[in-house]
């Protein structure tokens, strides 16, 4: 990152799933500027991409050129949470999510080290512009067998912390959407439930529904072959949809294999209410009302100018 103190270590900046986002492409053009503003609801501006890697006050300049307003900056271990949470005490346009990705969180327990991972997130928990604990949640795709009940056991950590807290919850769901949903029936969701990067169907866009859980949309809904994902928009309540990008991945149709960032969420946007059948400045109003209704106001609690606790350093 450019300014002095926001900078990760490399090893920080790769995905949980050993990659490091797509460093060969540049960054595709930007979309026309909406006339109504939304949120990015899912972002890791901590990640370098693409051929001229852009830092976070670059990400949210060029975003706001678009008419995105802001983003939740999500943690994925202890030391991106901790960034996560000191860059959204000092940034108007960041509110930040903390938690141990579940491809993390069972080595962690392997290891031991998962109940101090879990105190470190308690004590971020209690910021005031962190609002969320996430991304947790369960990935059977990336999680042998013999770990998956260890990644369970993080999750229902994980969802206690949202609980004491009364934080949203930003769930990780891949190949594991009954067992995700298991979970939360097992031992109650909180009150505001995200399914981020919401990758399932008809079916389980009934179940959130009937739950009042959230739908995170990505690029991915742009995706010419993602005929499910678009039938599940159509299900879902279009007060339980919120859009994100998952910067810098899963960038939207055409762009798709390039670097994504939060100035992408428009090119979701215009695709989600051609689905839909609305004006893209009235679903844009919906999704702004969705996730203050999720996350609160951006500029509702307040800042540290300092950007003196937990800055990762």
């Amino acid at each position: 990152m450019a300014n002095s103190g926001d900078s990760l270590p490399a090893h920080l900046r790769q995905r949980r799933d050993g990659s490091s986002g797509d460093r060969t492409s540049s960054y595709p053009p930007a979309p026309p500027a909406l006339s109504v503003g939304v949120y990015d609801n899912h972002a890791h501006l901590e990640f370098a991409a693409g051929d001229n890697p852009m830092d976070y006050s670059t990400h949210l300049d060029q975003a706001g050129a678009v008419g995105v307003l802001g983003v939740v900056q999500v943690g994925t271990d202890v030391e991106t949470s901790q960034w996560s949470a000191a860059l959204a005490s000092r940034e108007p346009r960041v509110l930040a999510a903390v938690a141990i990705h579940p491809n993390e969180a069972p080595l962690l327990a392997q290891a031991g080290k998962l109940d101090e991972a879990m105190a470190a997130l308690d004590e971020l928990a209690s910021m005031p512009r962190v609002v969320a604990i996430g991304e947790t949640g369960l990935d059977f795709f990336r999680t042998a067998e013999p770990l998956r009940e260890a990644q369970k056991e993080a999750f229902r950590e994980h969802i206690a912390l949202a609980k004491k807290h009364d934080l949203a919850l930003q769930i990780h769901d891949r190949d594991a959407h009954q067992a995700v949903v298991e979970v939360l029936l097992e031992v109650g969701a909180p009150d505001r439930t995200v399914f981020h990067c919401f990758s399932g169907d008809r079916e389980l866009a009934g179940i959130l529904t009937e739950h009042g859980w959230y739908a995170s949309f990505s690029g991915t809904v742009t995706f010419k072959n993602s005929h499910d994902l678009r039938e599940a928009l159509q299900v879902m309540p279009r007060s339980h949809i919120l859009v994100e990008t998952d910067t810098p991945f899963l960038t939207p149709d055409p762009f798709r294999g390039r670097p994504n960032s939060p100035y992408m969420v428009p090119y979701s946007v215009l695709s989600m209410a051609a689905t839909l059948g609305m004006e893209p400045s009235l679903l844009a109003a919906q999704l702004t009302s969705n996730t203050h209704d999720v996350y609160g106001g951006w500029g509702d609690m307040p800042l540290d100018p300092l950007g003196s606790v937990l800055d990762g350093r």
